[in-house]
């Protein structure tokens, strides 16, 4: 089996669809970013005067564009690898490799800092928190509100990811046994 988009589960090809597709939207967002950064730049270089809720809007744009992007980095399979065998595997032991990786260390620690992240993000809108500064922008809870998003979303391209790796090992020992 090769990764060609119909030997992929249904269930796949739809969660990677909505996450690229979303993905591909929270990337126009670095466009911003750079303009923020730009303004503020000459503003406080050419002009003499900085905004702090230009600093604190570039900070909430990265945020945005960093959370979103790795969801869409598992799905599209274009997140770094740190093993440094991974190269020499066989397919299907890339497939093992990936589904346990996913299994026993991404799953258990997106599923903590969701949970955390929960408690997070219900403290800021129950107070309604804002920027610490007072000409900064005034709700700061918007922006912790995509951590528990940006974790569910991870979650779902990671248990879309194994489905694919199983579906992928599944395929390989049916061929091998014929």
């Amino acid at each position: 089996m090769n990764n060609k988009t119909d030997d992929i589960p249904i269930f796949c090809r739809k969660i990677d669809g909505f996450i690229n597709g979303l993905g591909r939207a929270i990337a126009w967002l670095i466009s911003l970013l750079v303009i923020n950064i730009i303004v503020q730049v000459f503003m406080r270089y050419a002009l003499g005067e900085g905004k702090i809720w230009l600093e604190e809007m570039q900070w909430h744009l990265y945020s945005i564009c960093i959370m979103f992007a790795i969801p869409y980095c598992i799905v599209s399979n274009d997140h770094v690898r740190l093993d440094l065998l991974h190269h020499k595997f066989s397919p299907v032991k890339k497939e093992y490799v990936e589904f346990f990786g996913i299994l026993f260390f991404i799953l258990p620690l997106i599923t903590i800092l969701l949970m955390h992240g929960l408690d997070f993000v219900e403290s800021a809108w129950r107070v309604n928190e804002k920027s610490a500064h007072p000409l900064g922008l005034p709700w700061r809870w918007m922006i912790k509100s995509v951590i528990p998003v940006s974790m569910f979303l991870i979650i779902t391209a990671s248990v879309s990811r194994m489905v694919r790796a199983a579906a992928i090992i599944l395929m390989k020992n049916r061929v091998k046994g014929e």
